[in-house]
């Protein structure tokens, strides 16, 4: 499932883990720019029916169905978090379905350095407190000051949607990817937003980004986490805006 607004040039925003096609809320605006297409992804959101690949090129492999049921050969990509892996993985092996990428609060590491607990620590959250106790915890580690942001509100309602083998499936998939090697593969002019506060990818991802990518620069947003795009939406909105325009 999939929404679909707005005129212009298509833009796809893929959300990250616990999200769904209505995370981009914040990012509504841009559709007086853009065609803005936000799939959720299988497991999540209004695909919660549908089973969660566990890899990040099978998430990959459904993007591009997408696409081609669409009857879209390219498009202006955007991943935040783990939709930033999936975008990533689709730069480097797609090329052919990618006119220019930006990262969003994301890094080319699946097993994440410095995030705030471990993977596996996430897992057993879900599976012995239940995969509602972890994502109410999850979701405030994505903003500065979650009690005083309506983005967790959404967070949580749109985490309320996804399945618990989706859950785990994607706590699998960044086991199994790295990107790293790859990333020289980019050829399409990429955009990297990264938050100062974020307690999931640390500066050392946006590093390699830069180090690896061909066509690559940054914008580093001050005073807000994870979920910049719900904190800061407007200075976003604008990087996005400029970088495509």
């Amino acid at each position: 499932m999939h929404r679909r607004i707005g005129s212009g040039s298509p833009l796809m925003l893929v959300h990250g883990y616990l999200g769904g096609q209505f995370m981009w809320q914040f990012q509504e605006p841009l559709q007086d720019h853009f065609e803005l297409i936000m799939p959720s992804l299988a497991g999540y959101g209004e695909s919660a029916h549908l089973e969660a690949p566990s890899s990040i090129p099978g998430n990959v492999d459904d993007i591009c169905r997408l696409l081609d049921s669409l009857e879209i050969e390219k498009v202006d990509l955007l991943g935040h978090s783990m939709g930033g892996m999936i975008v990533q993985e689709m730069a480097a092996n797609r090329p052919d379905r990618i006119n220019r990428l930006i990262c969003l609060g994301t890094g080319s590491m699946g097993v994440l350095p410095n995030r705030f607990e471990p993977i596996e620590e996430s897992r057993r959250k879900i599976l012995h407190l239940g995969l509602e106790h972890a994502r109410e915890n999850i979701a405030r580690t994505w903003f500065l000051n979650p009690d005083l942001e309506a983005g967790l509100s959404l967070c949580q309602s749109e985490g309320a949607k996804a399945t618990k083998q989706a859950a785990l499936a994607s706590l699998e998939a960044w086991e199994h990817w790295d990107g790293r090697e790859q990333l020289s593969q980019i050829t399409a002019p990429t955009l990297v937003i990264w938050a100062r506060e974020d307690r999931s990818y640390d500066w050392s991802q946006q590093q390699l980004f830069l180090d690896r990518i061909p066509d690559v620069r940054i914008e580093i947003v001050e005073g807000c986490a994870h979920n910049v795009h719900m904190e800061k939406p407007v200075v976003v909105n604008d990087l996005i805006r400029s970088f495509l325009t």
